[in-house]
């Protein structure tokens, strides 16, 4: 199969089954679903993404059950490159929500943004079609933060299919965006559904993004970290420590682990 982004391999990451990707191939991948007319939907996981799938079978199953998990942070796109996929780089929410703006605004594809706090998703859609002119968006929503009802998700649903969006990008956050694309999958008439996580606010500028040579360097934890403190200390301080052991642990195969579906 070679790294044909028709169906991109997979590295197998504490039972995650990592897509072995680059941005290029990313958007080619994407634009063959829409073209197809294929549903698919994209978790975009860093290590956080990683550790919380290997507590939790079902996130689990979830990641190797998408049609593309793509290496957000630096150390997946590095182990992916030490287990010989060289063409392997970053492809992360906010950079993904771009791209695929920038590519399409030509095919006329339609957007539909879902998450975010009141106003964002409008706010991020304003600007978006400011700098890409022409950019379709056909919808956006803000759900509350507790759970929704089932009339209320019917609604939801209901409001979606009828805006007919090529793409549609959540913005609730992981693990629960990723939860939320799996469970609505078969409900939702949608080709492709992508979860960006913090790009809605990056994006509509509610939150500062991370300096790029931050990024690259794998370092964008320590921004956002300076930013939420409270919030982000547990799940970098104890988790990086845990996930550099696991991973040296399953290189040694003094554990295995095997991604559900035998993807990895």
């Amino acid at each position: 199969m070679g790294n044909s982004p028709s169906i991109p391999l997979r590295v197998n990451i504490l039972g995650v089954g990592v897509s072995a990707i680059n941005m290029e191939q990313a958007l080619e991948v994407i634009e063959g679903w829409i073209e197809r007319g294929e549903r698919h939907y994209v978790c975009v996981t860093n290590m956080h993404g990683v550790m919380e799938s290997w507590r939790d079978e079902g996130l689990r199953r979830i990641h190797n059950s998408s049609g593309l998990t793509t290496p957000d942070g630096m150390p997946l796109v590095w182990l992916s490159r030490l287990k010989g996929f060289r063409w392997v780089d970053r492809v992360c929410g906010p950079d993904l929500l771009l791209a695929l703006c920038e590519r399409f605004i030509t095919k006329g594809y339609k957007h539909f943004f879902y998450g975010g706090a009141p106003g964002v998703p409008e706010r991020l859609a304003e600007r978006l079609v400011v700098r890409f002119p022409g950019l379709k968006v056909v919808g956006t929503f803000s759900p509350p933060f507790r759970p929704l009802t089932p009339e209320e998700d019917e609604d939801v649903v209901r409001m979606i299919n009828e805006a007919s969006p090529d793409i549609l990008r959540v913005g609730l956050g992981a693990p629960k965006q990723e939860r939320w694309m799996a469970e609505h999958r078969d409900r939702l008439q949608v080709p492709v559904m992508i979860g960006v996580g913090a790009a809605f606010d990056f994006h509509s500028g509610v939150k500062r993004q991370a300096p790029r040579w931050m990024q690259r360097a794998g370092l964008e934890w320590l921004f956002r970290l300076c930013q939420e403190p409270r919030r982000l200390w547990r799940r970098y301080l104890l988790n990086i420590p845990r996930f550099l052991c696991l991973v040296i642990a399953q290189e040694l195969g003094i554990i295995r682990c095997e991604p559900d579906d035998g993807k990895g």
